[in-house]
């Protein structure tokens, strides 16, 4: 669990740590926006692209050797990153961080369907999911801790102790494992799974940040991502030593469970994004304060993630999965309801609501998942299933953050007519962008700040409205082609397979 902590946590830390960053030195670096984005992405780009080769690593080669080395790998970006003395450099170290990070989240849902008998799987991954909840919702607390006593590097740094209690545990308590049947290499499925994906994630994240997916520098990288993804498709379909067995997706338990949770971070990640600048510029909350804020979602994730087994139990996994998802729905169209001056607690009852919800769609999803697979796949399983979770919500900040950046840009550029021609764009870029503006104006700029609030209030509204219905598209998803109470174990399975099916009886 440290080790799952470690990668969440620094990810969500990252975040606070933004602003300060883009000061000047010696507080930051001066980073540009630009460079900000990408002391960002670069991490995501590279996470991505390798996950899929770090789980077949981890299955071949022995889970615990790949968690050791993703953990060093990780370790070490940590302190070059802190150590950084350019945004350049920022940039690159992060990258490297994005590497160990992909050996190590394959490799920590693989050992758990390895260590475990298959009764208590479900109970081990609830509490896997209830770490991830901790780890979003601590970051931004953690962060705004280590910022107001050190200097910005202390974001990274915080993960070495951390690292290095980790391994030292793993060396002495987590046992080896790996698919005995692990045949011949396939680096050609390697190559085409690495280059799709990285060129696919790179081509969202581009056009996430030109708020425009109608740029050629979007759409036809996003274009050329899934041509190279198809042609992994076909050439895995015909391989005899495939990287990723692509008739596992035949199988509705693990396609529909897939499917669920791209789309449950798809739309969480969109919200996450735009919940900050409410909190702090909208509400005039401290980086802090708004981590506080975020508790609820937390609390009900390690209160009921654990839990959800029981209700599986009763009802079945697509009951209580497509329940989840309405849940989530739910609370994300209980954004509709936020104003500059509504009561705060509205907004956490939303966070536990939302956490409730997610709380009984991760751990049963990812059940049906590892379980639709023999336990000698685990770590090709777990990067399938960490995949489209990246995938989904690196598309969810994407997609749903142009959808507030120009929604927004709608509503304030009536406003701007009083600024010079050449401040007009930037001005109308995001609310920080306008506030900014405003503030440099002094008195004259005042007239801005209300229309900036009202206008990211409504853009907030209606990406909230696009968010819940990503989240009802999951739960039609899982509805539709997740078995019911009792599905049949999969042809082929092996006996632990057929336990572990049992178990969510």
């Amino acid at each position: 669990m440290s080790s799952l902590l470690v990668v969440i946590l620094d990810n969500s830390v990252l975040n606070v740590a933004l602003k300060t960053i883009a000061q000047p030195a010696p507080t930051g670096l001066g980073s540009t926006q630009s460079q900000l984005e990408w002391a960002v992405n670069s991490y995501t780009l590279v996470f991505a692209g390798l996950l899929l080769t770090a789980g077949l690593l981890g299955d071949r080669l022995g889970r615990k050797k790949v968690l050791l080395f993703g953990m060093l790998v990780f370790g070490v970006g940590s302190v070059l990153s802190a150590m950084s003395t350019s945004s350049g450099q920022l940039i690159t170290f992060r990258a490297v961080m994005g590497f160990g990070g992909a050996f190590i989240l394959p490799a920590t849902l693989a050992i758990i369907m390895n260590v475990f008998e298959p009764a208590e799987q479900p109970k081990a991954i609830g509490i896997w999911t209830g770490a991830v909840g901790f780890a979003i919702a601590s970051g931004p607390i953690v962060g705004g801790i280590l910022l107001d006593h050190f200097w910005w590097g202390s974001v990274f740094l915080v993960n070495v102790p951390i690292v290095i209690a980790a391994m030292i545990a793993m060396m002495a308590i987590v046992p080896d494992s790996k698919d005995p049947r692990r045949g011949k290499f396939d680096p050609v499925g390697v190559l085409l799974s690495i280059v799709g994906l990285a060129v696919l994630v790179y081509g969202i994240i581009k056009g996430g940040q030109l708020g425009d997916f109608t740029r050629p520098e979007a759409w036809a990288t996003i274009l050329g991502g899934l041509a190279v993804l198809a042609g992994f498709v076909v050439y895995e379909a015909r391989s005899d030593h495939p990287v990723l067995n692509v008739t596992w997706f035949r199988n509705r338990r693990f396609s529909a469970s897939v499917a669920a949770i791209g789309l449950v971070f798809f739309a969480l990640l969109g919200v996450t994004f735009f919940s900050v600048f409410y909190n702090q510029s909208v509400r005039g909350y401290s980086v802090l304060q708004s981590g506080l804020l975020v508790l609820p979602l937390a609390v009900s994730q390690m209160f009921f993630a654990p839990r959800a087994r029981l209700v599986v139990g009763r009802f079945g996994a697509r009951a209580v999965c497509a329940s989840g998802l309405i849940v989530t729905a739910v609370a994300f169209a209980g954004f509709l309801l936020l104003g500059q001056n509504t009561p705060i607690w509205v907004l956490e009852v939303l966070f536990f609501l939302m956490g409730t919800g997610m709380a009984h769609v991760i751990p049963p999803a990812t059940v049906m998942i590892m379980s639709s697979l023999p336990r000698e796949k685990a770590g090709s399983g777990s990067a399938v299933n960490n995949t489209f979770r990246d995938v989904g919500g690196s598309m969810g900040v994407a997609v749903l953050g142009s959808l507030l950046s120009t929604t927004y840009r709608n509503g304030i550029d009536g406003h701007l007519d009083a600024l010079p021609a050449s401040d007009r764009h930037a001005a109308g870029e995001s609310l920080q962008a306008t506030l900014a503006v405003a503030e440099k104006m002094g008195p004259a700029g005042r007239a801005l700040v209300q229309p900036a609030h009202d206008a990211f209030i409504h853009a907030m509204h209606i990406t909230a409205i696009g968010s819940a219905s990503v989240a009802l598209l999951g739960a039609v998803v899982v509805l539709l082609f997740l078995p019911g109470k009792n599905p049949a174990p999969a042809a082929g399975g092996d006996k632990s397979q057929r336990q572990t099916v049992e178990a969510q009886r």
